[in-house]
């Protein structure tokens, strides 16, 4: 069923306004403000496996393919109920590709982050992913984000070859000096060559293995 804009007699909301009717806001882009957090998950579980899972002493997490949780962004009440039996979220993690329009590396911070205020006023603790794309991207993937708190970041599929991997790295010293996060999560590795300078500065980094690669330790 489709939801009206109460706002806009006679509309229909498409692009899920409710979800920021609360909102306060930050940066030129106005991405909807995330409150920080303290707390580091114990395990985690993807966004399409979690749906099913009665195992619920874990962190939910969104990296995987989009095609897999771009239904959260669909119909997000669908599913609060279940989000809001486990520990705690990650945020969304759609795409931001560099090669993508600018406008679209905008729109897919912002779902994150809209989700990510609605889960948080629906009692669920989250932990922000700092996802960017190319150097226009650095500066506002922060925008929003409360400083001196827990982020999370998806090294899987970006840092296996040398211009990703260089990217990656010069993004996330934009983001560490800006933010200055209490603690990084990693879902992927976590290469010394990249990580070890922000443990050596005190940073707390944790790394979970991605699901691919523990599927492939099994298979081993």
């Amino acid at each position: 069923m489709s939801r009206v804009n109460s706002q806009r007699k006679g509309c229909i909301d498409v692009f899920n306004s409710f979800l920021v009717s609360l909102a306060t806001y930050a940066g030129i882009f106005e991405f909807p403000i995330i409150k920080g957090t303290y707390e580091i998950p114990n395990r985690l579980i993807p966004f399409s496996k979690a749906i099913s899972c009665k195992d619920y002493d874990q962190w939910v997490h969104f990296y995987e393919d989009d095609f897999l949780f771009e239904r959260i962004w669909r119909n997000p009440e669908k599913y609060l109920e279940i989000l809001k039996k486990y520990n705690g979220v990650i945020l969304p993690d759609f795409s931001v590709y560099r090669d993508m329009p600018f406008a679209m590396q905008i729109w897919n911070i912002y779902r994150s982050r809209a989700i990510g205020h609605w889960l948080q006023i629906n009692g669920i603790t989250v932990i922000p992913n700092i996802r960017y794309g190319d150097k226009r991207t650095y500066r506002i993937c922060c925008d929003g984000i409360e400083k001196k708190s827990v982020i999370a970041v998806g090294s899987h599929g970006t840092i296996k070859h040398v211009t990703d991997r260089e990217f990656f790295a010069e993004g996330l010293d934009r983001v560490v000096k800006r933010l200055e996060p209490v603690a990084i999560i990693v879902y992927g590795t976590a290469p010394r060559i990249i990580f070890d300078k922000y443990e050596a500065a005190g940073i707390k980094v944790i790394c979970f293995s991605s699901d691919y690669a523990i599927s492939h330790k099994e298979v081993v």
